[in-house]
């Protein structure tokens, strides 16, 4: 019997330093039944021509513009569905997988039915220290957060899984559709979680497959805090329990005005990023 049919899609934005060392180990996969897709977001540095001439087998797309994590990813997304997709693997462009990771994730998947979502452990480069093992999602103080203890060796839930590494099962998006384009960057995997979560879908880890993540898009991204505070503010305005809305109104204006007076270098990002929300 053919084994389910994975692509892999990895979202590229001037990924010269990381793109061709993250195709590279997806090529060593020793999962056989696999396509990768590189979609590009208008990449000015070369990485999408030496990844295309080096890697032929893949699939590119390239966009007239960056269009964000998850408009970007869509584009893949929409592609591999196109093309009768099982299962869609999501790796961000300065990651590497093991050659076994893939395999294991869909085994993994396969004996809970119920999964819709998978993540493999992510560690930090040196392999040492773990960079995500699960997710929380604190409501309260409208924050989501990375766990960093593996609580079994066998599969176990998390409240969201990152979007760096996921495997996502075809009837998922069948039922609650693709990513919101909403998010520009930042929590669409989190507000993506949330709703195949609430559609009976169970959110899992796995720690036995690894991905490795360099976490380049700290050096890279120099809005970080305008997209963090504005794509939290969406997420947690859509997607929290009605009795922490009731809470947002207290402590959302609390916050916004902290941010107006604050003499941190970020707080022009802080202050666009309320008033942004404010028009969307």
């Amino acid at each position: 019997m053919q084994k389910p049919s994975v692509f892999v899609i990895i979202l590229n934005y001037n990924g010269k330093d990381t793109l061709l060392e993250c195709l590279s180990s997806v090529y060593r996969s020793d999962y056989a039944n696999m396509s990768v897709v590189v979609v590009d977001n208008a990449s000015d540095d070369g990485s999408f021509e030496n990844a295309r001439e080096r890697f032929s087998t893949a699939h590119f797309i390239r966009n007239s513009a960056n269009l964000g994590f998850s408009k970007g990813n869509n584009m893949g997304i929409r592609f591999a569905l196109e093309k009768f997709a099982d299962y869609v693997f999501l790796l961000n462009n300065d990651a590497e997988v093991f050659p076994d990771t893939i395999s294991l994730l869909l085994e993994a998947a396969q004996k809970n039915k119920s999964c819709g979502i998978i993540s493999p452990l992510i560690l930090k480069p040196e392999g040492s220290k773990i960079w995500f093992a699960g997710g929380k999602i604190d409501y309260l103080k409208m924050r989501c957060l990375h766990e960093f203890l593996v609580q079994s060796k066998d599969a176990y839930t998390s409240e969201y899984i990152s979007g760096c590494a996921m495997l996502i099962k075809k009837e998922v998006f069948q039922k609650i559709g693709i990513f919101d384009e909403h998010f520009f960057l930042y929590y669409e995997d989190a507000d993506f979680s949330v709703r195949a979560k609430r559609n009976n879908f169970d959110l899992l880890v796995f720690p036995g497959a690894k991905v490795l993540h360099r976490e380049t898009s700290n050096d890279k991204n120099s809005q970080k805090t305008y997209y963090l505070v504005l794509s939290a503010l969406i997420f947690f305005k859509s997607s929290a329990p009605f009795v922490y809305k009731i809470w947002y109104l207290i402590y959302m204006p609390l916050r916004k005005v902290k941010a107006f007076f604050s003499r941190k270098p970020s707080a022009l990002q802080l202050r666009r990023a309320f008033r942004d929300f404010k028009n969307i």
